[in-house]
């Protein structure tokens, strides 16, 4: 077994090659092959956003706090709100982040294969991302 205490680990600043503003990174598992989950709590202030990218095995998004925005490759931009929970598929393009006048706080978790959790590509832009957010959620 292995056992974390809350605050024990130190949290990191997102980087800056795969997020646009100010990230919060705290982590909350890696853990070592065999095993393959990797999981972070992450928040996101005002405007900030990951970059895009897909997921090996998918991912699961569970946000905590805030108001947030993802989108799809292709689908439209939607609001995150607490308790909302976001499943990528494996290979499905997106990103998430933050409402551009309100923070957002999720918890992120993704396997790895072959070693790898995440396949980053180019920023997001402001005109995708300022697009008026879906409320549906659907």
């Amino acid at each position: 077994m292995e056992l974390h205490r809350k605050g024990s680990r130190a949290p990191m600043s997102g980087n800056e090659q795969w997020f646009t503003g100010t990230i919060r990174m705290e982590p909350i598992i890696g853990a070592e092959p065999p095993g393959r989950p990797g999981s972070a709590m992450v928040t996101f202030q005002p405007g900030a956003r990951t970059n895009w990218h897909t997921h090996p095995l998918g991912q699961l998004l569970i946000v905590t706090e805030g108001r947030g925005r993802a989108q799809t490759e292709g689908g439209p931009v939607v609001e995150l709100l607490p308790g909302d929970v976001v499943w990528f598929p494996a290979g499905e393009r997106h990103w998430h982040g933050a409402a551009p006048d309100a923070a957002m706080t999720h918890i992120a978790v993704q396997s790895a294969q072959d070693g790898r959790m995440v396949d980053w590509e180019g920023p997001v832009s402001d005109a995708d991302y300022l697009t008026a957010p879906n409320s549906s959620n659907s």
